[in-house]
């Protein structure tokens, strides 16, 4: 059976999703709805945006399709991008927060943790109180329908700098008296272009007022970038880590503190972060006793899910029955949900 086809095994397997990005939950046809929605171009006061997809013009679902096509890391981010400048009202949001959950509730999620990009939407000149308005009525909304919990991280954006990430946690500190829904930070970006030690002081003020700590890492830097990551900001988890298996010092370190690691399989490869499928890390981490999770990363914009993804560990990576329970056990350990409700997830096994 090829990874595209999952087994009722893997489908039926209580499982987390714990890397998530919304924005990267817009499928083509979202995406060409949210286009017809807004077919001018957002009045900004920044002219950064670089690819032709941001000019605001309707697109037809094929062309949506495309611009999920790209070669490398930078590719994506601009795709990224193009996505998040047709997500312009709480409704978009409410819609896209809905959309989401519907379809992890096929796929027998039952707790997920997604990304939201507050750094961007503040990057083009959005406040984003309002919108966040949205995004909770589409969690609400799907947690009636589907009986499943969502919690929100908010995600920072490190190359546009320590400022903005600053306002960031402003955000989320002040939002969470609306809703204690919000549960963390995270920095995402590229790190090639903002090492982790210029927000040490950002995490330490998150980290004293409760919130949770992830930190993408070791995605497009090497493993200094993790141990970075980890002695300066003192992250929960770790996003990616792809490349901690090239320091094995560091993945002793991560298996003997059972630190989390958020792996992302498809979305590794489809970035030209790692050469293929089969190179993947993921089973010597694995085997070395580190805490890896599978997830999506962003499953429309890298044509996956999350059960697509359990398929390819199994088919690719050689993962057993047995093996596919523990990393779904794994994804309900290393979430942010209260240990009671940790222990009644898994409980079901």
């Amino acid at each position: 059976m090829s990874a595209d086809a999952p087994s009722e095994f893997i489908r039926a397997l209580p499982k987390a999703e714990l890397h998530l990005h919304l924005e990267g939950t817009v499928d083509p046809a979202t995406l060409a709805e949210l286009s017809r929605r807004h077919p001018t171009p957002l009045a900004t006061d920044n002219n950064r945006y670089t690819n032709i997809a941001d000019s605001g013009r309707v697109f037809t679902e094929e062309e949506a399709q495309a611009l999920y096509e790209y070669k490398d890391f930078t590719g994506f981010l601009l795709a990224f991008k193009a996505v998040t400048e047709r997500l312009r009202t709480a409704e978009d949001y409410e819609l896209v927060a809905y959309r989401m959950m519907q379809k992890l509730h096929v796929q027998n999620v039952l707790h997920a943790e997604a990304y939201v990009s507050v750094g961007v939407i503040h990057w083009r000149g959005g406040e984003f109180a309002p919108l966040f308005e949205g995004l909770e009525r589409g969690r609400k909304r799907g947690e009636h329908d589907f009986g499943m919990s969502l919690y929100w991280i908010f995600d920072a954006v490190r190359h546009f700098g320590t400022e903005a990430a600053e306002r960031v946690l402003d955000e989320t500190i002040a939002l969470r008296n609306i809703s204690d829904c919000i549960v963390g930070i995270g920095l995402g970006g590229d790190e090639r272009r903002a090492a982790p030690e210029l927000f040490r002081d950002v995490y330490a003020r998150a980290a004293s007022e409760g919130l949770r700590l992830t930190v993408h890492a070791g995605e497009t830097a090497g493993p200094e970038s993790i141990w970075a990551t980890l002695r300066e900001l003192k992250a929960d988890r770790i996003g990616h880590g792809l490349h901690a298996d090239d320091d094995p010092a560091l993945v002793t370190y991560l298996a003997e503190q059972q630190i989390p690691v958020e792996v992302c399989i498809s979305s590794n490869v489809l970035t030209g972060c790692c050469p293929s499928i089969e190179q993947h890390p993921l089973r010597k981490l694995y085997d070395a006793g580190v805490l890896v999770t599978l997830n999506t990363d962003d499953p429309d914009m890298f044509r996956t899910s999350l059960v697509r993804e359990y398929r390819i560990a199994q088919n690719s990576l050689g993962f057993n029955a047995s093996e596919l329970r523990s990393l779904a056990r794994n994804s309900i350990r290393a979430s942010f949900l209260p240990e009671k409700k940790k222990q009644e997830l898994l409980s079901i096994f």
